[in-house]
């Protein structure tokens, strides 16, 4: 049954290439649907795995499979109404490769082995390249092999890390199997020396993957030339796999007596993240950069919160689950800005409250809800992080953190009031038509990032507990 859960959009997949651009379409929200009802009823029923040795259920990987799968039937619905409108070659290959990278992405949260989690990451590689090529210009050809070689150098240097755990198991005479979870028991009996390398490699590894700085440079390439809806995958959730291996290892060194030594080295990337991000924001000249270089940001503000521990960690958590919703709705959003104005330049448009009132609306709130406004998760995600750097001492990181966080608002309100309110680039505005199918996905996500605000299920809140705990989290 576990298995099922991957193999299923991997066989649409396959039957997408070779299917007119109608059936692709309704084959994608099909499978939308399907995967979210299969990953409800894991949630529910937490079955057994057809090959234990390889796959397990874990609070970490249900948490990222429950994300995803609500996020891939939301995109697939905006996905058609953006079908009709954009210019898209070879749609088979899009809509297949979409659903691929769904595949290979549910790999990633169900897999335990380490190996078959570094083969899941590197595969999200081979799937998503594609989308981000979509459009076969010069740039789209340079942002494709730039994330196919940075992230296949990092996908490298993690599988030298993994290399590295099997050493620290020789030295350290453990017989135990090469899984999170089985190296998670026997981790006191693994050899420090070794074990501390091993992370290094594979937090720059899957850190490169995830955007963590100075690995990050494929990101806003990537983000600004795929189509939209590949975006909002490739930062809502593809990030979240690669922190998903980061976070497995961590666990093990937490088991091990070394959680010091992985949570300072995560403090510091992620610390690098958040004032790179500040740095680029603050004069960047396209919208869908702007929103790269703020999945950078979110990304180091997780790893930090990682890295500190305590309430740190249930903060990490939050931040991971609603920027997903929250910047997955602002990359859906930047594909309507980007059919109705024509250009990725800030400068090109401007008075986007009277020109497209619906799709201002999905905006701006994105823009309040990712900016770490109250009431929205973010909010409440840095605050915990914040409160647990000074309940640990460190006052300059918290400082240096604060800071950042502010340039990084101020960057992107200048950004956001120019698209909004300033005058219309072309000289008058017209208001333009919005289908119901392309702002309303970005509603559902929204409100869903407001909702667990004020009310979280209590199987949702035990699963972050389970997760949290695991490496030292807690109040």
């Amino acid at each position: 049954m576990v298995e099922i859960v991957f193999l299923a959009p991997l066989m649409t997949g396959a039957i997408a290439f070779f299917l007119p651009k109608e059936a692709g379409r309704l084959l994608l929200v099909l499978t939308g649907i399907a995967h979210l009802l299969l990953s409800v009823i894991l949630w529910k029923l937490r079955p057994e795995p057809f090959f234990p040795d390889y796959f397990a259920i874990t609070p970490e990987g249900l948490l990222s499979l429950i994300v995803i799968s609500l996020l891939f039937f939301l995109i697939s619905i905006y996905t058609t109404g953006y079908l009709e409108k954009a210019d898209i070659r070879s749609e088979h290959i899009f809509t297949g490769s979409m659903l691929l990278f769904l595949s290979t992405m549910t790999m990633v949260t169900l897999s335990d082995h380490i190996m078959v989690m570094w083969i899941a990451i590197e595969a999200t590689t081979l799937a998503s390249a594609p989308l981000i090529y979509t459009h076969r210009s010069k740039a789209s050809l340079e942002a494709t092999w730039k994330y196919v070689l940075v992230c296949s150098v990092g996908i490298a240097m993690a599988l030298l890390g993994s290399v590295l755990i099997t050493l620290a198991m020789d030295v350290g005479k453990v017989d135990a199997p090469l899984s999170f979870s089985g190296l998670t028991g026997v981790a006191k009996e693994l050899d420090p020396v070794w074990l501390k390398a091993a992370f290094v490699f594979i937090l720059v590894g899957y850190g490169t993957k995830m955007g963590l700085t100075p690995m990050h440079t494929w990101l806003p390439d990537a983000h600004s030339e795929a189509p939209s809806p590949a975006s909002a995958l490739l930062s809502g959730v593809l990030l979240n796999c690669a922190y998903l291996g980061i976070f497995k290892t961590h666990k093990i060194m937490y088991a091990a007596g070394l959680g010091d030594f992985s949570g300072t080295i995560l403090m510091i990337f992620g610390i690098m993240s958040v004032l790179a991000a500040a740095t680029f924001i603050l004069r960047q000249a396209e919208y869908k950069r702007l929103l790269a270089y703020s999945s950078i940001e979110n990304m180091g503000i997780i790893a930090f919160g990682t890295g500190i521990g305590g309430m740190g960690v249930y903060g990490a958590i939050l931040c991971l689950i609603h920027h997903s919703l929250i910047k997955s709705s602002l990359f859906l959003t930047s594909g309507n800005i980007l059919l109705n104005y024509g250009s990725h330049l800030i400068e090109n448009t401007g008075s986007l409250v009277r020109r497209m009132p619906r799709t201002f609306v999905a905006f701006f709130g994105g823009f309040v809800g990712i900016s770490g406004f109250p009431p929205f998760g973010i909010f409440l995600g840095e605050l915990f992080i914040i409160t647990a750097a000074f309940r640990a001492g460190h006052y300059a990181w918290a400082g240096i953190f604060i800071l950042s966080l502010c340039a990084v608002f101020a960057g992107f309100a200048n950004h956001v009031m120019k698209i909004s309110f300033a005058d219309d680039a072309a000289g008058e505005t017209v208001r333009m038509d919005e289908k119901a199918s392309m702002f309303w996905p970005q509603y559902v996500l929204l409100l869903t990032s407001l909702l667990l605000c004020f009310w979280i299920p209590d199987t949702l809140y035990q699963a972050i507990f389970n997760a949290m705990s695991a490496i030292g989290g807690g109040f």
